[in-house]
C-alpha cells in the first residue's frame, strides 16, 4: 500500500457506459474527474449490452429519462467509433388487441415529441417481409438507433481523460470515506464520490437494494438486409418490467455489420454467467415465431449479462442516503445505453447544485434506502 493522495472534484466509480457518460459530462464543464475501474471500460453490462437506443413509455419516469437522453445521443450519429445506425425501432402486434394498445403507446410518445405512426399489417410486411404471416400490424418509431457500447464508453473516458481525468485503471475502491474514497492499493482520493457500478452497487451501498437480471444474447453471421429495424414485440415490456423468474421476449437487431443480434431473456437467481442451453433455445424458439427464417442462420457467438435491477425498475440517481458528498448513479436494468448521457447530465446538475432538465425525483435513492 503506498498510501499517496489527491484531490479531485469528482471521483466516478465504474467505467461502463453510465459512469463513463458522468466522467465525460463532469470533465466537460472544467471539473478534475478520477476514475476508478477493476476491469475493461465498458467491460461489463455495457459490454454484454444490446446497445439499443428506445424509448421505453410504460413509466412516465422512464420515458422522460429515455427522452431527454435520446436527444443527447443525436450529438454521436456522425462519431464512427459509435457504429451508431438510424434502423429505426418497428414493435409487432400479433393481434388487434395489441395494435390497439398500440394506438395508446403513440400518444404517450408523441406527447413527449418522439414521432411514431401506426402501421396495418400491408405496411408491416413491406417494411419488413421476413416477419412471420398472420401479424396485425405494428408500431414505427424511425427515428430510434442502435450503437456499440463498449466503443462509446471507451470514447467517453478518453474524451475525459483528453479533458484532464485520470483513469486509475485495474483498480477497486476498497471502501467509501468520508470525503473521498480508498483504494485496493492504499491510495487515498480526496472529494466527491459518485458510485456507477451497476450490479456491484450493494459491495459500496449496501442500503441500496439492488438485483442482478442474467440475460443472454446471440450474435449471427452477416445477412445483410434480412431484417431492416429493431424488431420486439409490444408485449416486450412485459418482461422487461415483470418479476417473474425468468422471461423471454421477441427482440432482434440488426447490425451496421449485417449481423443480427437475437434477444432477449430475463432471469433472476441466475448468478452463474455460463450460458444456459435451455434458456437460449427459449429465446431462440420466441424469435422463430416473428421471423422464421431466423431459424436456418448461423450463430457465431452466444453471450451472457447481468442487468443491474432496483425493486421498482427505476435508476438511483441523486446524493447517497444520509451521505455527505456520496452520490449514485446505478440500477438501470435494460436501459442503460439509452438513458446513460441523460443520467449524466442530470447527475451533474444536481452535483453542481443546478435545477436539471427533467425532474430528478422520480429516481432519488432516498425513495428505496434499506
Amino acid at each position: 500500500m503506498n498510501g499517496t493522495a489527491a484531490t479531485f472534484d469528482l471521483i466516478v466509480v465504474g467505467a461502463g457506459i453510465v459512469g463513463a457518460s458522468c466522467a465525460d459530462a463532469a470533465s466537460a464543464e472544467g471539473m478534475r474527474v478520477a476514475i476508478v475501474e477493476p476491469g475493461p471500460v465498458g467491460g461489463g453490462a455495457t459490454a454484454a449490452a444490446m446497445g439499443h437506443l428506445v424509448a421505453m413509455d410504460d413509466d412516465p419516469a422512464e420515458l422522460a429519462l429515455a427522452h431527454y437522453s435520446l436527444g443527447l445521443w443525436e450529438a454521436f450519429a456522425d462519431l464512427e467509433e459509435a457504429e451508431f445506425s438510424r434502423c429505426g425501432t418497428l414493435w409487432v402486434a400479433r393481434n388487434d388487441d395489441e395494435l390497439g394498445a398500440a394506438g395508446q403507446r403513440i400518444a404517450r410518445l408523441r406527447a413527449v415529441g418522439i414521432e411514431a405512426r401506426l402501421l396495418d399489417a400491408a405496411a408491416l410486411y413491406e417494411r419488413e417481409p421476413a416477419l412471420a404471416p398472420g401479424l396485425a400490424g405494428g408500431m414505427l418509431v424511425s427515428r430510434e438507433a442502435v450503437v456499440y457500447p463498449p466503443r462509446v464508453a471507451s470514447h467517453l473516458v478518453q474524451r475525459a481523460q483528453s479533458r484532464g481525468a485520470r483513469l486509475h485503471a485495474g483498480r477497486r475502491v476498497h471502501s467509501l470515506q468520508r470525503g473521498g474514497a480508498l483504494l485496493d492499493d492504499g491510495t487515498h482520493l480526496c472529494g466527491p464520490v459518485l458510485v456507477a457500478t451497476g450490479c456491484a452497487l450493494p459491495a459500496l451501498l449496501p442500503m441500496l437494494p439492488m438485483r442482478a437480471r442474467k440475460g443472454h444474447l446471440v450474435i449471427t453471421d452477416r445477412y445483410p438486409g434480412l431484417i431492416r429495424h429493431q424488431l420486439l414485440e409490444l408485449g416486450y415490456a412485459d418482461s422487461a418490467h415483470g418479476d417473474a423468474d425468468s422471461s423471454v421476449a421477441f427482440n432482434v437487431q440488426p447490425r451496421p455489420t449485417g449481423q443480427i443480434l437475437i434477444g432477449s431473456s430475463r432471469e433472476f437467481h441466475a448468478n452463474d454467467a455460463a450460458v444456459s442451453p435451455s434458456m437460449v433455445q427459449r429465446m431462440l424458439e420466441r424469435s422463430f415465431a416473428f421471423v422464421p427464417s431466423l431459424r436456418g442462420l448461423q450463430a457465431l457467438r452466444i453471450w451472457t449479462g447481468f442487468r443491474p435491477t432496483t425493486p421498482d425498475g427505476r435508476p438511483y440517481l441523486g446524493v447517497v442516503p444520509g451521505a455527505v458528498d456520496q452520490w449514485v448513479a446505478a440500477g438501470h436494468e435494460g436501459l442503460g445505453v439509452t438513458t446513460a448521457l441523460g443520467s449524466a447530465k442530470l447527475m451533474i446538475d444536481l452535483i453542481q447544485g443546478r435545477r436539471p432538465a427533467i425532474d430528478p425525483a422520480p429516481y432519488a435513492p432516498q425513495r428505496m434506502a434499506a
